[in-house]
């Protein structure tokens, strides 16, 4: 059962139009869910002109040829609708083969295809920041879906490992023997943290002692050429940071391993052969010393093409030429059949320049598609870039603490006498899910205001008011626990509360769906939260356990589709449902 009632309504619905004229056979019927009823129908107002009749007519001719099945009722309403009820007995069956399924019957749109998805991207030696959230969370979120609809998801995790800074830093270190960076060398400051601290230190040296600075510029070329000794230093430096990132990583239960890591360092060998097979391709021309791609599309204010910078004057590389790099391995070794970047909208023009080159240098067969997953900015509660008082980026630990600790007045005042390590808990699962809800309940493409206060709350549209939902299905449930699987009959009457939650649980297939054609977390999270407001509708207006047969049966079978539809949604936000709050 990977069908969905919507999709065989509009099956039901493109054979009435078939049959009410044969000229319209293919054409879409255009269904969609209403307020009005089960589903609408607009497309004999489409279709009118082409059929040459009046869309009250073709409507009506339609209505009339809708065979009876799925459909209970088909009416014709305004100039031209088509008003959908389903069947009682449909609902039921959906409800029976959907909650008999460890699947829940959801499709597998995605088999077949590997998807290769880059987010998150720290910088090593340097803490995470706001930043970084947005990235991590979407691009895992995409992960999780794209992944249970069946597709071969590859995770990226580009690290910022290599590069000056490290010949600085590196240098720093060895002058200064005694500074404590190593995690068994520190208390209370995660290493990367020292790191990035040493780093700040290592940067004003640069800038103040010319001594240093060549020193630096020095330890760069060992760094690039191999010495064995800066790159053990080297080596140390970035497990040390990704251990601190892991931490986080492991906090925010998000997927990303150390073997999906492959930074900058990883492509080094690879730039000077992208430069010459673009340079021998005629893609690549030289212009002022530099190597460089002048675009065909992209014009800057001067109204010249825009250039990607394959090699400078001065022989190095830089971003543009690791990720054309980049790029060429996923589509020739990683077989990619489709690239997302889940990455910060600014980069938009750098993506676009890339995305040509490639095509222009034939990397990138038609059938590879490669998506900016681009996404706005985190804002302070008073609408300004977040930052701290002192005007620092705030850090990403610090942000969940801060959320953590919110969860936890909040679950003090609701439960004041809850076991502390209960209490501890539920907060730390609440105020880690309310970042993340918080995060993609918001279409990715807009800016949000980071307010702890309105995300932490058990009510509306927020991370705790679905667990919160969840716990509850699951205590109706735990009084049930013991007998047998409910059956359903689907030769039931249906409540309109029970009516509205079976359709809601059946969407949830076409839900995901959509949220991998768009890309768009943000529609998962408002299913959601629509469904759990039907649930909650539905266990106000039908008593569930003191309910006679077969109605107890039928409505405990939609606590349980119900729970399990939200123990899954949450799961692929990368949310914990936990059972008891």
């Amino acid at each position: 059962m990977t069908s969905s009632l919507l999709i065989e309504v509009s099956a039901a619905v493109a054979d009435g139009i078939a049959a009410a004229d044969p000229a319209l056979t293919g054409a879409d019927p255009l269904v969609r869910p209403s307020e009005r009823a089960d589903f609408q129908s607009g497309a004999a107002l489409a279709l009118a002109r082409r059929a040459g009749r009046p869309p009250g007519e073709l409507a009506a001719r339609v209505a009339a040829q809708v065979r009876p099945g799925v459909l209970a009722d088909v009416r014709v309403s305004g100039p031209g609708f088509l008003e959908l009820t389903v069947a009682a007995d449909a609902v039921w069956r959906r409800v029976a083969g959907r909650v008999a399924r460890p699947d829940l019957g959801l499709p597998r749109g995605e088999a077949g295809r590997r998807v290769v998805i880059d987010y998150s991207a720290p910088n090593i030696a340097k803490e995470m920041h706001v930043g970084h959230l947005r990235s991590t969370i979407i691009g895992d979120c995409l992960a999780r879906v794209l992944a249970r609809l069946g597709a071969d998801v590859v995770r990226q995790n580009h690290l910022g490992d290599w590069g000056t800074q490290f010949g600085m830093l590196i240098q720093y270190l060895d002058e200064q023997p005694g500074a404590a960076w190593r995690h068994d060398e520190l208390a209370g400051e995660s290493s990367v943290s020292a790191l990035d601290r040493l780093y700040r230190a290592a940067r004003a040296r640069f800038d103040a002692d010319p001594g240093f600075a060549g020193r630096s510029r020095a330890r760069v070329v060992a760094l690039q050429s191999g010495d064995p000794a800066t790159i053990a230093v080297w080596r140390e430096i970035v497990a040390e940071s990704e251990a601190a990132f892991r931490q986080l990583y492991d906090r925010l239960d998000v997927l990303l391993t150390p073997a999906d890591s492959a930074g900058e360092s990883f492509y080094n060998e690879r730039l000077a052969a992208v430069v010459d097979e673009l340079t021998r391709a005629g893609v690549a021309v030289v212009s002022d010393g530099a190597v460089v791609v002048f675009s065909a599309h992209e014009v800057g204010p001067d109204g010249a093409p825009v250039p990607l910078i394959l090699r400078k004057g001065d022989g190095g590389y830089g971003y543009d030429t690791t990720d054309l790099a980049t790029l060429r391995y996923r589509v020739r070794e990683l077989h990619a059949d489709r690239i997302l970047y889940v990455v910060d909208a600014r980069q938009a023009l750098h993506f676009r320049l890339v995305a040509e080159a490639a095509r222009r240098a034939g990397w990138l067969p038609s059938g590879v598609e490669v998506v900016h997953v681009s996404f706005g900015t985190v804002l302070g509660p008073d609408g300004r870039p977040f930052r701290t008082r002192a005007g620092d980026t705030v850090t990403l630990g610090s942000l969940l603490d801060a959320a953590v600790d919110r969860a936890r007045a909040v679950v003090a005042e609701k439960n004041p006498s809850l076991d502390p390590a209960a209490a501890d808990s539920i907060a730390e699962l609440t105020g880690v899910g309310a970042v993340k809800y918080a995060e993609l309940s918001t279409s990715r493409t807009k800016d949000y205001s980071f307010d702890v206060d309105r995300m932490v709350s058990f009510t509306g549209n927020t991370g705790g008011y679905l667990q919160y939902a969840y716990a509850r299905i699951a205590a109706i449930l735990r009084r049930a626990e013991g007998e047998p699987a409910p059956v359903v009959d689907p030769a039931a009457d249906l409540h309109p509360a029970e009516r509205a939650l079976g359709l809601a649980l059946d969407a949830f297939g076409d839900t995901l769906a959509d949220v991998a054609a768009t890309l768009e977390p943000h529609r998962l999270c408002t299913y959601l939260y629509d469904t759990a407001r039907a649930f909650t509708d539905f266990y106000e207006a039908c008593p569930v356990l003191t309910a006679p047969e077969p109605r107890r049966g039928n409505r405990l079978a939609l606590c349980r589709l119900t729970a399990a539809t939200l123990r899954e949604g949450l799961a692929l936000l990368g949310m914990a449902a936990p059972e008891r709050m």
